[in-house]
């Protein structure tokens, strides 16, 4: 059996999977959110740690495992993330920084405007943007007080939250290449953290975790860390890498879409490191199998990533109340016969792909005195639907062929009514997973791969022998989804305009 750790923005889920990786104990928490200051987003990393601790228990005894019968763990996480930590004490040095936080933008101006975007295009195949890691670690180096003089004594370690989570359980310093490749320090050619960019933003190369490969060995877990199992971790990945995966995506050309807190489309684009940057896009790292980097096959994708989708959902929930409960935007969207001109962009922590732009915000367009709760419900879904078409458009154009199909996962495809609207703004068939949480079944196939319980191929056959998933066929012309798109293009620029720089 293999217990899938997948520790996200707003909680954590263990899924632990039979041998024959079927799910049969699960259990899921939520962590808090802290938003100190306009723009920042933290997470506490002792909650991370104690959330996901007792969640695994949860799970394992959800599953009935007795000592002995786990044979593995997988770590998939929420990415660019970052944390801090005395790796003496285990005790973190202060509140993990989000990967929506936005308190770097001006940084990342002052490097662009410094000429040095070309280089972390070329080298990390990011974008010079406060979303990656890179830039919150300076930050912290900067301004919390004598870290500086700890990480250059090797007394402060950073590291992201698989990193992070690795070390409290084996007490290794350790993080897989997927995960590296979105710190925008790592060199995705090698696979090696680039000096360059150390040197750049002033980051002590010991302060950082050695890369692995994403399948193999990162250590035995402590029996007193998790609920007495002594295992080995043998499956680490970001998250989307981690639901490529887990989607069995293992061939180029092959591509899905993960609707979460953000939703995020990759594709595979094979063994070779890409020669150019795709505009709006990113190359990353999607895996690596066989020998650490930079001996073992790296495997890459190309990404486009939208920052709020699922949050809005949340947004409107815990900051606007205008739900209870998620599930209630289903019936909501669906009890209207059109969107009446209402418009939500969600750029409350700017914009990602293809726009990249910081100072967007979110914005609600087209109110009348008829609009309420489930205009604003049908606004937050659609745009879910509207900014994936977008991600999905510029790929596209950059691959130089349309998509057939999309292949979807995440807690938000159980939402029918999104599904299908979806198929209906991209003029395409979405496909949903049967296994809703792919994320956590990548990393146990990533893990099983790690133990060599299965290979590759192996999870290849099986494929092809599964059921396909939900099928949404598009049921509105071209005629009509022009008109929906061309509304939210107006939208778009609204929020685009508003907070623009200079005014």
């Amino acid at each position: 059996m293999i217990l899938a750790i997948d520790q996200g923005t707003t909680g954590t889920t263990c899924i632990v999977f039979d041998e024959r990786v079927e799910p049969i104990g699960r259990a899921y928490r939520e962590i808090t959110p802290h938003f100190p200051h306009p723009g920042w987003v933290e997470h506490d990393a002792g909650e991370i740690w104690s959330v996901t601790q007792a969640v695994a228990g949860e799970a394992l005894a959800d599953a009935h495992v007795r000592a002995g019968e786990l044979s593995a763990v997988g770590i998939s996480n929420q990415r660019e993330t970052i944390c801090v930590w005395d790796p003496s004490s285990g005790e973190p040095l202060h509140r993990a920084i989000v990967w929506q936080d936005r308190r770097t933008t001006a940084r990342c101006e002052e490097l662009r405007a410094s000429g040095h975007e070309g280089l972390v295009r070329m080298r990390t195949g990011l974008v010079l943007d406060p979303y990656f890691s890179a830039t919150k670690i300076e930050w912290l180096l900067d301004n919390v007080p004598g870290l500086r003089a700890r990480a250059l004594a090797g007394t402060a370690v950073f590291g992201t939250v698989d990193s992070w989570l690795i070390f409290k359980l084996t007490g290794e310093h350790l993080t897989d290449v997927s995960n590296a490749s979105r710190t925008m320090l790592l060199d995705i050619a090698t696979g090696r953290w680039d000096p360059e960019l150390l040197e750049l933003l002033s980051v002590p190369a010991r302060a950082l975790p050695r890369v692995q490969a994403s399948a193999g060995v990162f250590g035995r877990t402590r029996p007193e860390a998790l609920h007495g199992h002594a295992v080995p971790i043998a499956g680490v990945a970001g998250d989307q890498q981690a639901a490529l995966f887990g989607h069995t995506c293992v061939n180029p050309g092959m591509g899905k879409s993960t609707y979460g807190t953000g939703s995020f489309v990759l594709l595979n684009t094979g063994f070779a490191a890409p020669s150019e940057a795709p505009p709006g896009l990113l190359s990353t790292v999607a895996w690596g199998i066989g020998p650490a980097p930079p001996a073992g096959s790296l495997t890459y994708a190309l990404e486009a990533s939208i920052f709020v989708t699922g949050a809005a959902v949340q947004w409107l929930r815990d900051g606007l109340g205008v739900i209870a409960h998620a599930e209630e935007t289903e019936a909501l969207a669906g009890s209207l016969d059109g969107n009446d001109g209402v418009y939500f962009v969600p750029a409350l922590t700017g914009l990602g792909s293809p726009h990249w732009d910081p100072h967007a915000r979110g914005t609600i367009v087209g109110l009348t005195r008829g609009a309420g709760r489930a205009h604003l419900a049908r606004a937050t879904i659609e745009a879910i639907a509207y900014q994936t078409v977008d991600a999905v458009r510029a790929m596209e154009a950059f691959a130089g062929q349309p998509l057939s199909e999309l292949r979807a996962d995440g807690g938000a495809t159980r939402n029918g009514w999104l599904m299908q609207f979806q198929a209906d703004v991209l003029g395409i068939p979405v496909v949903v997973a049967e296994v809703a949480e792919t994320t956590a079944l990548g990393v146990a196939h990533l893990a099983g791969v790690g133990v060599g319980a299965w290979t590759v191929g192996d999870l290849l056959a099986r494929a092809r022998d599964e059921e396909p998933g939900r099928r949404y066929e598009p049921r509105i012309g071209p005629e009509e989804r022009t008109v929906l798109l061309a509304g939210w293009s107006d939208a778009l620029a609204c929020a685009r305009n508003f907070a623009s720089p200079g005014r």
